[in-house]
């Protein structure tokens, strides 16, 4: 009797160890068994989707076979973070063992959008239309609507985003990526305005941001950032209207098509800064810390004109003589490629 006992516990414990080395040799070929895939393809991972039913989606998609098998490799071998939803990028190339590997570190594709300094809201809100892959929640809804949702209710949108290049993955929102831009923006000019020069003719960093959209817009060049805000802030300081074709342009709206006329410069708008006195009520475009920083540190010294010399520097001028000198030796005898500042950028879009 006791030796069948004994005959049969041999039987189990070899079962046994049969199953386990059974198991390990289905789960190693499940893992390293290659994608079946032509071409490279991107898995999309919806928001609380777990890995056992993507990995059946995949099975029945034809993807992979033994599902069952990578489950529990997951389960019991890989458990931690939660999978991150996004897009994977899988290739032929590539074994179940690896795709495994891949959603565990939440190597997710991910893309990205430039803000580019200059440009004004309704650029921004255009090129977050053509992010094919963003969530787009605030393409119907008007700027004081959008506004509202991003928690900024009552704000002018112009000027309160951040010029920079930012990356999401698919599953984020446009609301979210301008939430991030703000956020950025307030972070940068905060910091700046802790770093001011003293005596500045602000009441609030939002004046300091409008001066820096003007700055912006007035010039690319780094060096004469600071010059171009000293001569607006001393103009500021003496009651002298500041005079930019930029606020001119932009209170035009859709209506300016290249060229500004003497009819343009001498119509009242918020903007006209021909036509009112101090700064415009908002800013007039996307400012980036350069800009910011020239804002709140402005060159010392006497300038109060400057005119374009057709390359995207300026000449400037402490009097009147002096400048319409410049005026008429840069303005009036245009080079063939004349241009008041340097040549607009095109937002970078890649992946």
């Amino acid at each position: 009797m006791l030796r069948k006992i004994l005959v049969l516990l041999e039987c189990g414990v070899l079962l046994a160890a049969l199953l386990v080395v059974g198991s390990a040799w289905l789960q190693h070929n499940a893992l390293q068994q290659p994608l079946q895939l032509g071409e490279e393809m991107l898995l999309e991972v919806q928001p609380g989707a777990t890995p056992s039913g993507v990995l059946n989606r995949l099975q029945a998609e034809g993807v992979i076979d033994n599902a069952f098998w990578l489950r529990l490799y997951w389960r019991f071998n890989l458990r931690g973070p939660a999978l991150h939803s996004g897009e994977y990028r899988l290739l032929p190339s590539q074994s179940a063992r690896e795709m495994l590997g891949l959603w565990q570190r939440g190597e997710v594709v991910q893309y990205s959008l430039t803000l580019v300094e200059g440009w004004n809201f309704r650029q921004v809100r255009t090129a977050l239309a053509r992010q094919e892959r963003l969530q787009q929640r605030l393409a119907d809804l008007s700027d004081a609507e959008l506004m509202t949702r991003l928690g900024l209710s009552g704000q002018n949108p112009e000027g309160r985003f951040f010029p920079d290049t930012y990356r999401y993955v698919r599953g984020m929102s446009d609301e979210d990526l301008l939430k991030q831009a703000n956020a950025r923006l307030e972070a940068v000019l905060a910091e700046e305005w802790a770093a001011r020069a003293d005596g500045l003719p602000y009441r609030e960093p939002y004046d300091a941001l409008i001066m820096a959209s003007m700055v912006e817009k007035e010039t690319g060049v780094p060096e004469e950032r600071g010059e171009i805000a000293g001569v607006f802030i001393r103009r500021l300081r003496i009651g002298m209207r500041l005079q930019t074709d930029p606020t001119v342009i932009y209170g035009m709206g859709e209506r300016y098509n290249g060229r500004i006329t003497r009819a343009d410069l001498r119509e009242p708008t918020p903007y006209n800064t021909y036509t009112i006195d101090g700064m415009p009520p908002t800013p007039i475009a996307l400012a980036g810390r350069e800009a910011i920083r020239a804002a709140l540190n402005p060159v010392e010294g006497k300038s109060l004109y400057f005119v374009a010399r057709g390359d995207g520097s300026h000449v400037f001028s402490s009097t009147l003589e002096e400048h319409n000198r410049a005026v008429r030796e840069y303005q009036l005898k245009r080079r063939a490629d004349y241009r008041s500042s340097p040549a607009p950028r095109a937002a970078a879009e890649s992946e």
